[in-house]
């Protein structure tokens, strides 16, 4: 079984169409990589996943069902900005996850926090956006989860802590889970990248094997992707 299904999905908010008919089948165990420029529907399309929207028509599908309180369980979800109580201590917010989330490892965080120098006593107004994109990025990896949502998972953060972020995310998440991470920084990302969907204008236009779709077109992800949207 897919580890998603998305069957005819559209969505439109006041009679514009976002999402035009998607149809996508997403396998467990693969990291993939959702790609398009900002405003294309790569945000929208998560969203449905997350259960936060209601197709207009069509459906998607979670390990065969609809989205619902079931899904939350298996879904570890980074959205693109800052949710966290700016009050909180991140102490306070680790013991929060572990209270609400069974499948959040303390000590796992608590590991990740130590390798990218976040104090675990810190405040979050204390911390600056970067840091507290670290931070969330480290609250979501932290759960075992059976797919784990990124929507730009390093747009805050500078170069030098991009590859830790990846190799932080390629070695964090389980086996047979799935990690869709949404980027327009695709040279940062490709080399994790087992599969790419590109989205544009709501429609899904090219979705392959990262490796035989670089091997077809002798050329980067990130090359590929500037020819298709003419960047």
């Amino acid at each position: 079984m897919e580890l998603v299904k998305c069957n005819n999905l559209c969505k439109e908010f006041d009679n514009k169409q976002i999402l035009n008919n998607i149809n996508l089948s997403l396998p467990k165990g693969k990291i993939i990589g959702l790609l398009g420029k900002n405003g294309m529907g790569k945000t929208t399309l998560i969203k449905l996943m997350n259960d936060l929207l209601t197709p207009t028509s069509g459906e998607v599908l979670i390990n065969g069902e609809k989205p619902s309180v079931n899904s939350k369980k298996i879904i570890s979800y980074l959205p693109e900005r800052t949710y966290l109580d700016k009050g909180m201590r991140v102490s306070q917010i680790l013991t929060l996850f572990e209270e609400f989330y069974e499948n959040f490892n303390k000590e796992k965080a608590i590991k990740l926090l130590n390798d990218l120098d976040l104090d675990i006593n810190s405040r979050v107004n204390k911390m600056s956006k970067g840091m507290q994109e670290k931070l969330q990025l480290i609250l979501v990896m932290s759960r075992d989860a059976k797919l784990y949502i990124l929507d730009e998972p390093l747009g805050g953060v500078d170069p030098a802590t991009r590859d830790y972020i990846l190799d932080t995310i390629l070695s964090n998440f389980s086996e047979g889970a799935s990690v869709i991470i949404s980027t327009h920084l695709i040279s940062d990302i490709e080399r994790i990248l087992d599969e790419v969907i590109f989205i544009d204008k709501g429609n899904i236009i090219l979705t392959s094997s990262a490796d035989e779709l670089r091997a077809k077109e002798n050329a980067s992800i990130d090359e590929i992707f500037r020819r298709c949207f003419k960047c």
